[in-house]
């Protein structure tokens, strides 16, 4: 109850149950137009989903400040590639908040003569530029954590428990070498190479968050941007799992990747 007390009483956690919401209409509209439900109940549905999404707009507003002070904080980050990647997703995050504020004041009749489209469309490049970083920063993490990992696994004595990820034994193949050897041992180095990253993964719960967030969130801006059409079923489910997920990192802070 704590948890939750502390939860509600955030605006961003106001901001993505919105989201959820929003995400969760939109996946429900589409179910009800494949199961061919009444026009008026699919009319319903799109104008509740247009009010969460206004409404989300309004909880942003501000969100750019915010966004630019995480870009500050992050310049100081001595690990070189980490510092880049989160600080331009904060910059492009900042852009994207910049553009959704002035989608809000066309929608909301403050501004009227506002291109909603053109802003639109500038808001989810923003965005697919932010994502991209973070999954760029995602993927580093995931590779200085296997090689750490892998330098661990060889340092510890062959038959020891974990030498190996999977326990699986490399001796008795041949190398690339020997005939007939190379592809066994392609394959016996890729499937090294896929157990590493579940241990990794399996062992660092909120890089795996953050990775599964981030892939979902990445189908948003390329259909809008008709990069790659998914169709409003999985945009709505993406959307909508990614929501639960940022849920979840506010309700148990640990979960958050930092920095």
């Amino acid at each position: 109850m704590d948890a939750w007390v502390r939860f509600s009483a955030q605006s961003q956690a106001r901001e993505r149950l919105c989201r959820a919401a929003q995400y969760a209409c939109s996946l429900l509209g589409h179910a009800l137009q494949r199961h061919g439900a009444s026009p008026e109940l699919q009319k319903q549905i799109r104008q509740l989903e247009g009010h969460l999404s206004l409404g989300r707009k309004l909880l942003r507003l501000g969100n750019s400040a915010d966004a630019l002070e995480s870009a500050k904080r992050a310049v100081h980050l001595s690990d070189v590639v980490l510092r880049f990647c989160i600080t331009v997703s904060h910059l492009n995050r900042a852009l994207y908040f910049a553009c959704d504020n002035v989608l809000w004041a066309g929608k909301s009749g403050l501004a009227p003569r506002v291109d909603q489209e053109k802003w639109a469309q500038r808001s989810f490049r923003y965005y697919l530029f932010s994502l991209i970083m973070n999954l760029s920063r995602d993927a580093y993490e995931i590779r200085l954590l296997m090689e750490q990992e892998a330098s661990a696994c060889s340092r510890r004595p062959k038959g020891s428990a974990g030498g190996v990820p999977g326990g699986i034994e490399t001796g008795g193949l041949g190398g690339p070498g020997t005939p007939g050897g190379g592809l066994p041992h392609l394959a016996l180095k890729l499937r090294l190479q896929v157990l590493l990253l579940a241990r990794v993964l399996r062992g660092h719960p909120p890089l795996l968050l953050d990775v599964v967030r981030n892939a979902c969130d990445l189908f948003i801006p390329l259909d809008k941007l008709g990069l790659w059409r998914c169709g409003p079923g999985i945009v709505g489910l993406c959307g909508l799992l990614s929501s639960i997920l940022s849920i979840l990192t506010l309700i148990y802070p640990w979960l958050r990747l930092k920095p």
